[in-house]
C-alpha cells in the first residue's frame, strides 16, 4: 500500500505528513511524498526544483526508521492534478493533503487544493486537522453511518480497515435537532439508536471473533454540536462516504460531511462512492 503525500514547506504540508505517518506505521504503508510546481512560462526550473527537492528530503528525514518514503517533484497545470497524476502512477491506495491554513486549531476548513483532490480523486481521500501532530500509531477506528443510499459501502470499508489494522471498530450516529419539534426530536433520537444498533450487529457479523466493536449515537441542534458531545482519542481515525450525488468511484461531500468537517478535532477519510480496493 502507498499514500501520496500534497507536500509544502509550511503548517499545512507538515499537518499532512504527521497523518501520513501514523497511517503508515499503523499499516505498514509506504509514503510519496510530493509538491507539485506549476509549468514555467520560459521553460526553466532548475533552482526552483532544487529547492523544493531539499525542502522534500528534509521533511522525509524526519519520518521515523522503518517507513519507507519516496519524494516526487512534479510539474503539472495544479497542485490538485500534481497529485492525482502522482497517485495514479504509484497505484496509491490513498491521497493525503492537510486543511487549510486559516482554519481553527485542530479544526478544518478546506482549502482550494484539498477541494480540487476530493471532487476529482478515485480513491480515498485523508484530511488532516489544522495542528496535527499525532506520530504514532492509531488506536481506533470511527465511522459514520447512515441509512441513505452508500451507506453500507462505507461501514464494509471501516469494517474491513478496522479488522486489517486491529484496531477497535466504533459507529457513530449524529443527529441534528429541531428544537421546535420536541416530539419528532425524541422520535429521531430513538429511531437513529435503533438504526445504529442494527448497523452495529451486522458490523460483528462481519469482524474477526472478539472483535471489539461499540456504537456512540449523539444529539444536538446542529451536526457540530453532536460532535462536540463526542469523546474523541488522540488516535482516533474517522471514515465518511461521499453523498449519493457523487459519481461511481467519485468523491462528493455531502451536507452532513461537510458539517462533520468543521468540527471534526481528528483526521477524516473520505471514501469515493462504490469506492473496492483491487489487490494488487
Amino acid at each position: 500500500m502507498r499514500y501520496v503525500v500534497g507536500y509544502t514547506g509550511n503548517d499545512r504540508g507538515q499537518d499532512a505528513l504527521e497523518l501520513a505517518t501514523s497511517l503508515a506505521l499503523t499499516q505498514a504503508a509506504a509514503i510519496d511524498l510530493v509538491t507539485v510546481l506549476d509549468w514555467p512560462q520560459d521553460g526553466s526550473v532548475g533552482s526552483g526544483r532544487q529547492r523544493v527537492q531539499d525542502e522534500l528530503d528534509r521533511a522525509a528525514a524526519g519520518v521515523p526508521d522503518g517507513v519507507e518514503i519516496a519524494t516526487h517533484v512534479r510539474l503539472a497545470d495544479s497542485f490538485a492534478q500534481g497529485l492525482l497524476e502522482v497517485a495514479a502512477d504509484v497505484d496509491a491506495g490513498l491521497i493525503v493533503v492537510g486543511a487549510s491554513s486559516n482554519g481553527l486549531l485542530r479544526r478544518f476548513t478546506v482549502g482550494s487544493v484539498a477541494n480540487a483532490v476530493l471532487h476529482s480523486s478515485s480513491v480515498p481521500v485523508a484530511l488532516a486537522p489544522r495542528g496535527y501532530r499525532h506520530r504514532s500509531a492509531f488506536t481506533r477506528m470511527t465511522s459514520a453511518v447512515g441509512a441513505r443510499a452508500g451507506a453500507d459501502g462505507v461501514l464494509d470499508v471501516a469494517v474491513e480497515s478496522a479488522a486489517r489494522r486491529g484496531l477497535p471498530l466504533r459507529l457513530i450516529s449524529l443527529v441534528a435537532l429541531d428544537v421546535h419539534e420536541s416530539s419528532d426530536s425524541g422520535e429521531a433520537i430513538n429511531k437513529a439508536h435503533q438504526h445504529a444498533h442494527s448497523v452495529l450487529a451486522r458490523a460483528v457479523e462481519q469482524l474477526p471473533a472478539g472483535h471489539e466493536a461499540s456504537i456512540a449515537v449523539a444529539h444536538g441542534r446542529t451536526i457540530e454540536q453532536a460532535i462536540d458531545e463526542i469523546e474523541w482519542d488522540p488516535g482516533e481515525l474517522v471514515i465518511v462516504g461521499s453523498s449519493r450525488l457523487a459519481q461511481r468511484r467519485q468523491i462528493f461531500l455531502g451536507t452532513t460531511a461537510n458539517q462533520m468537517l468543521r468540527a471534526l478535532p481528528v483526521p477524516m477519510v473520505v471514501v469515493p462512492r462504490d469506492w473496492v480496493r483491487t489487490p494488487r
